[in-house]
Formats: structure tokens, sequence, C-alpha cells
């Protein structure tokens, strides 16, 4: 009795196909965390996509649990299909934005794309193996008979869009990942009303910000941190017919760039910002401090 336990155990949660399933919870799990750390270290403050982010964590453990616990094709195809639209999303913000939010390339990024590929694929092959695995897998379950071309159709999609998400990954990591910051020339700067505040922007009307660990003499944004917040960089000159009441300066960067300052406030853009006229940064904790719009000094 003891070693018809053992035998159906080990064939139960060892065998290959079931080691998949357990590879591809663990997956989830990994997702999530990566999720988490992001919304824990500033993504909760960003409107609509905090949320996003704190749904994305709580399906990721949620359907981690329910595959790790479950042999079921219909619970790792749910998983898979979380997974391809999870990193869709991602592409989605890295390319073009989303909900006025555009993400930039970033090592946590990177590593969560990867696992979504990952993931995609191994859930996926899982989900739509031959019913046979299932069988063996399962000696006490009920036996539905699966119609073989439905896995056969399912294995081909399946791989379509494996190699379609891998090949759209890749291309997406191909770009620079960060807005150009102008080393020489001037910057123009200009003054807008934005909700009803007057504010300061570029020459192209975007708004300019302020980090709260800056002080008038350092920047304290770089690496991924200047990603997401392009400091404004050249010689400071008003715009046309622009009257600046505060005053403009510059403090030189670590890569020797002349970033331009306000009132000793370093100036930077946002690059959540999709269009002149928005001001999506002010007031969020992102990058390890607090992010206010630049408002034109009375």
């Amino acid at each position: 009795m003891s070693v018809t336990k053992s035998s159906r155990v080990h064939e139960r949660y060892l065998n290959p196909w079931q080691l998949l399933r357990l590879g591809g919870g663990a997956l989830l799990v990994a997702t999530g965390a990566v999720h988490l750390d992001l919304y824990l270290t500033g993504y909760d403050s960003i409107p609509t996509i905090g949320w996003l982010f704190l749904l994305q964590i709580v399906s990721a453990f949620t359907l981690a649990a329910a595959t790790i616990g479950f042999t079921s094709r219909i619970l790792c195809g749910a998983g898979a299909g979380f997974f391809a639209s999870t990193l869709t999303g991602y592409l989605w913000s890295l390319r073009i934005g989303l909900f006025g939010f555009r993400e930039v390339r970033t090592t946590a990024g990177i590593a969560a794309g990867l696992v979504e590929i990952l993931g995609f694929t191994t859930l996926a092959v899982f989900a739509t193996r031959p019913d046979r695995a299932q069988t063996s897998a399962s000696p006490t379950a009920t036996r539905h008979p699966i119609d073989q071309s439905a896995l056969l159709a399912g294995r081909w999609v399946s791989g379509v869009l494996a190699l379609l998400a891998a090949t759209t990954f890749a291309l997406s990591l191909s770009d620079t990942g960060a807005a150009p910051t102008n080393t020489a020339g001037s910057a123009v700067v200009k003054v807008t009303t934005i909700h009803g505040v007057s504010v300061l922007t570029n020459a192209h009307g975007d708004t300019l910000y302020w980090f709260a660990p800056d002080t008038s003499t350092a920047s304290h944004c770089y690496g991924t941190c200047a990603a997401y917040w392009p400091p404004l960089t050249g010689d400071p000159v008003a715009g046309p017919g622009v009257i600046i009441t505060g005053s403009l300066s510059t403090l030189k960067r670590s890569d020797g760039a002349l970033q331009v300052t306000y009132d000793g406030h370093p100036l930077y853009t946002y690059v959540g910002d999709a269009a002149p006229g928005q001001a999506s940064g002010n007031r969020i904790h992102l990058n390890g401090g607090e992010w206010y719009e630049m408002k034109e000094s009375k």
C-alpha cells in the first residue's frame, strides 16, 4: 500500500509535465514579486498604473497558488494568458504609453519581461500537452477525452505567440530607453498655465519638475531615475516674450552636462507626460523621492 501511494505521489508531482507546471507557478510568483517591489518603491503613486500594478500582484500570487495546487489545463492556460497580457501591457507602455504613463527600459523591466516570456511558454506547453500525459499524471481523476486537433492548434498558436513576444521584446530592448538630453546650446524655458497654475515648461511645452532630494548644487537623479526624469540641460534662456521672475542658473552633473536650475531647484521633464500641457508627474513618489511641478515664482 505504501509503495503504491509513494508511486502515485511521485507520478503526480515529480514527472516532467508536473515539474513544468510547478515551474510555471514559480515564475508567476517571480513576476508578482517584481511588480510588488516596483509598487512599493513608487508605482503605487502613479494614477491608474498603481491600481493596475496592485491587481497584477494579487492575480499573479493567486494564479501561482492555483497552478501549483491543482493539475489543471484551464488554470495553466489562464496563467499563460496572464503572462501574455502582462507582457503586452509592458511593451505597450514602453513603446507608446499607457494611461498617460510611458515606461522606460530598466533592469527590473527586462527581468520581468524575460520571466513573462518564459512563464507563458512553460504554462502554454503544459496546457496543450498530449492528452495521455494528463491521464498518466492523474490516474484517479475522471478522464474526459480531449480533441487532439484542438491541442495541436493550441500548440501552434502558443508557439507563434511565444516567438512573436520574444521578437517584439528583443526589438524593444534595442531602443536607448531614455529621452535624449541636450548637452550643449540653449535650454529654452517658458511659462504656461496647467490646471490653473503657472508652471515652467521647456521649449516643447513639456512641464518641468523639481526633485525633493536635490540641492541647489547637486542632482540626485541619475541612472534609471534620469531615464524617467530627463534633466533639462544647456544654457537657460527665457522664451520669446516670456518674463521669468525667478532665478535661472545651472549646475554641473557628474557627466559634465550643465543642468538648468530655477530658484536653486534642478529641472527635469517626465516621460509620463505624453503631450504638452500635462503634469502627470506632479506630487508622485518615484525613484527615491517626491516630484513636483515647477511653479513660476510670484
